[in-house]
């Protein structure tokens, strides 16, 4: 079995990379203009947690009284290079080294820069064949689209139906997959855990976390194993 990974709120919290994010935007705001840098945070917590990531800073800098277009990109660039500190979750650190006879992928959407500085934070290399990050093969090949899972097939000589892939996001990760005979797995973990999804989005199988992993996976190649009648 070729087993397949998606990186954020799979293998980690995304959680901690966004507030670390915001974090140091909060200390730029701080060594520019002198705000509080516990103010600043909290601010763009409450904007995160009740509308989401798309217009934190937008915001933090009009109640400031310091909007501007260039304000707002210089935030965007500080959020997408600041040095982040992760940890994989629990079940993850079980998991991965009890995988270690399996051909191991990653397929990560996001800015490639942030996606990387994520994957050395993690020291995920010693457990990955190959981790692709979508975006610099173009933004098109991007999730759900079926391009990167087509070149580890490539890579390893392997069939569709040899592939398990594992995810959290039903919007994007299972619908293409599923059709060409991959194995689908959901975690309900991170922001999508409790998102009700179209039948053709579900993935095959769904655990609550990546401890429920590795005895899913031996049933399915015995499964594989098993005589066609």
């Amino acid at each position: 079995m070729i087993i397949i990974f998606d990186l954020d709120d799979t293998l980690y919290n995304e959680r901690m990379y966004v507030e670390g994010g915001l974090r140091s935007v909060a200390s730029f705001g701080a060594e520019r203009f002198g705000w509080d840098r516990e103010v600043s945070f909290n601010f763009m917590l409450d904007i995160l947690d009740r509308e989401g990531r798309g217009s934190i800073f937008d915001k933090w800098l009009a109640i400031n009284g310091r909007y501007s277009k260039t304000l707002v990109g210089e935030c965007v660039r500080i959020y997408r290079h600041h040095s982040p500190q992760l940890q994989l979750c629990p079940e993850a650190v079980e998991l991965l080294p009890l995988l270690s006879k399996y051909p191991l992928y990653l397929v990560t959407d996001g800015h490639k820069i942030v996606q990387q500085k994520k994957i050395q934070s993690l020291n995920l290399s010693p457990f990955f064949r190959h981790m692709f990050i979508t975006h610099c093969y173009g933004i098109r090949h991007a999730k759900p689209s079926t391009y990167c899972f087509a070149k580890i097939r490539e890579r390893e000589k392997c069939q569709w139906h040899q592939m398990v892939y594992i995810g959290d996001n039903p919007a994007k990760d299972f619908v293409n997959l599923k059709p060409l005979g991959v194995h689908t797995v959901r975690v309900l973990t991170g922001v999508h855990r409790k998102t009700q999804a179209q039948p053709d989005y579900e993935a095959h199988q769904i655990i609550e976390n990546l401890r429920y992993f590795y005895p899913l996976l031996k049933n399915l190649e015995q499964c594989h194993k098993m005589p066609s009648k």
